[in-house]
């Protein structure tokens, strides 16, 4: 019989909105929950834990000017580095993810998220900034080696309220996807870069 610890995982939700409340946090919550009930429905638990970017904006101001994140950043960074999967979602500004979105992820190392089953999503004013999901967002997590799921999904202020229809599926058949991920194990286990170390000789050669 599987353990409590191998029939649960951790996800983490970074939310890149600037206000408060904001529909980028809406977004992030609406993914969550679809994905923790797909997995609920697979028998496997979810330990959420949700990341608001605004709230560590200078901590990363900070941490990229001087290389050291003060403890609050340093949890964030962490919980990322440790997640079993991971929700990223970030409002579109001039055709492209925000600042504060890019900084959180230029400070993790670039293996560190190796292998990791990514949902990605994002919000904006107009549809005609859904694009950007596919030329930058998606770009930016495959560049860190992360395994990002094919749906994601994106919201514009028109797909809020009455006409939910589309965005409800979307979200559906991404957290799905996220949630088949998660329960076939999540990331692979990550390599030791110092497990098989080059030996002296071949260095020197």
């Amino acid at each position: 019989m599987s353990s409590d610890a191998e029939r649960s995982r951790s996800l983490v939700v970074v939310s890149g909105g600037l206000s408060q409340p904001s529909s980028t946090r809406l977004l992030a919550d609406r993914l969550a929950a679809a994905t923790e009930e797909a997995l609920a429905l697979r028998g496997v638990a979810v330990r959420r834990e949700t990341i608001e970017l605004r709230d560590h904006a200078q901590s990363l101001v900070n941490h990229l000017l001087t290389g050291f994140p003060p403890p609050s950043l340093d949890s964030a960074l962490r919980a990322v580095r440790d997640a079993d999967g991971l929700i990223a979602v970030t409002p579109i500004f001039s055709a492209s993810y925000s600042g504060l979105f890019k900084m959180f992820f230029d400070v993790l190392e670039r293996d560190e998220l190796a292998g990791l089953p990514v949902l990605i999503g994002a919000t904006g004013g107009t549809v005609r900034h859904s694009l950007a999901l596919e030329h930058v967002v998606r770009p930016l997590f495959a560049y860190l080696n992360a395994a990002v799921v094919p749906t994601a999904v994106y919201a514009a202020a028109e797909d809020w309220g009455g006409a939910e229809g589309q965005l409800v599926q979307r979200i559906g058949r991404a957290s799905g996807e996220l949630a088949l991920a998660l329960a076939g194990g999540g990331r692979a286990p990550r390599a030791d870069a110092f497990a098989d170390p080059v030996p002296m000789e071949d260095l020197l050669g």
